[in-house]
């Protein structure tokens, strides 16, 4: 597919998404970097991003970083004149926030609005306690039934739009997160990845690297922290014939969890935050994600598979990643049987290969793709 000159896309972005860190910024970082090549593209974003880290299309750090932002009327007219200027047709708005926005631009500008979700946010925040859930239920569905295109990163998030929000369904697409490769790295890769990783943290080369990942002050990820510290390494310190590390990558660690470095004699490595997780996707054994509530895809395990990382999820991680496509590189256990959630990981075939259907189902070329598909012939 070729970039066309009929469609011109303007995107609007919340936050600081570059340089890409995080899953949701790298789920729109690299998205765009090979949307923008199908289709003339314009991001416009917070002042904070650094744009040395998008070469690839044109962003624009129009908004300002404060939380306000969100409310300010004012951007009404920024976005307006820009989407003048530049002759754009569609109007991309990620995550719903910007929802009013969006619908405002859409009736004044004579231009087509499309929704893309990284989660259903008002369950999200419903399965993390936050009173006000229902309020942005009402909002958010407001945002998806204006939109001409709504795009969900998973088949239970489009269902769940479709049969709650009551959307019309030839509006709603699955754009899911993706993975930059097409095939995995070499074992002679992998191998390199595991012996820098033994090295840095000092683990003998004989010992299973387990992985976990995420920020660690989402109520989500400290959860499944706790899952590992109280329910799983108990039941690998008992098993005497499996020796291992899991390594625990990620910032925003509450001072709860300071308790951590007295864990470094029950084999636990707090790594904190690392400039280079592909690393340890590299080089690590086995993820173990024990995550039991968020929403949306776990991109962590989208990353993991595709660098050939075998993965030991419960059911409420693995939403989004289908199992027929992994091989044997993943097994799902139900939320809460720790016992066999333990026993996956110290059975698990680490040299098995994960699938090339992964791949034609993952690769972010093929993803955006099907995206400006999406918007040229609907």
């Amino acid at each position: 597919m070729n970039n066309t000159g009929d469609i011109r896309v303007l995107t609007l972005i919340p936050y600081k998404f570059l340089p890409a860190k995080l899953g949701g910024q790298r789920n729109i970082a690299l998205f765009f970097k090979s949307f923008s090549s199908l289709i003339q593209t314009t991001c416009v974003s917070v002042k904070d991003n650094d744009l040395t880290y998008a070469p690839e299309y044109e962003v624009l750090n129009s908004i300002g970083n404060s939380k306000l932002r969100y409310i300010n009327l004012f951007y009404f007219f920024t976005l307006k004149k820009i989407i003048k200027q530049k002759q754009i047709t569609h109007l991309m708005v990620e995550h719903p926030y910007w929802g009013w926005l969006g619908i405002l631009l859409k009736i004044f500008c004579r231009i087509k609005l499309v929704i893309r979700s990284q989660n259903i946010e008002a369950e999200r925040f419903k399965s993390i306690g936050k009173w006000w859930w229902r309020i942005l239920w009402y909002y958010e569905r407001t945002a998806h039934r204006f939109a001409d295109y709504n795009f969900f990163i998973q088949q239970d998030d489009e269902h769940y739009a479709i049969t709650q929000y009551k959307l019309n369904p030839e509006k709603c697409f699955i754009i899911t997160y993706g993975f930059e490769l097409t095939e995995p790295p070499t074992p002679e890769d992998r191998l390199v990845a595991k012996e820098k990783i033994s090295t840095l943290h000092k683990i003998p080369l004989g010992e299973k690297i387990l992985l976990f990942n995420g920020t660690l002050n989402y109520k989500p990820n400290t959860d499944a922290l706790d899952n590992i510290l109280i329910q799983l390494n108990p039941l690998f310190l008992a098993d005497n014939s499996f020796p291992y590390k899991i390594i625990i990558c990620g910032s925003k660690l509450s001072k709860t969890y300071d308790e951590l470095k007295n864990y470094a004699d029950k084999n636990i490595i707090y790594a904190g935050f690392v400039d280079d997780i592909t690393l340890y996707y590299k080089g690590a054994d086995i993820l173990i994600n024990p995550v039991v509530d968020g929403g949306g895809i776990k991109t962590k395990l989208v990353e993991a598979l595709g660098y050939n990382m075998n993965v030991v999820t419960t059911t409420s991680g693995a939403i989004g990643v289908p199992l027929s496509i992994t091989g044997e590189k993943m097994k799902i256990i139900a939320d809460g049987d720790w016992q066999n959630f333990a026993a996956s990981v110290v059975n698990s075939n680490t040299t098995s290969i994960i699938p090339p259907a992964f791949f034609n189902h993952f690769y972010w070329r093929k993803i955006a793709e099907k995206a400006a598909n999406i918007l040229q012939t609907n």
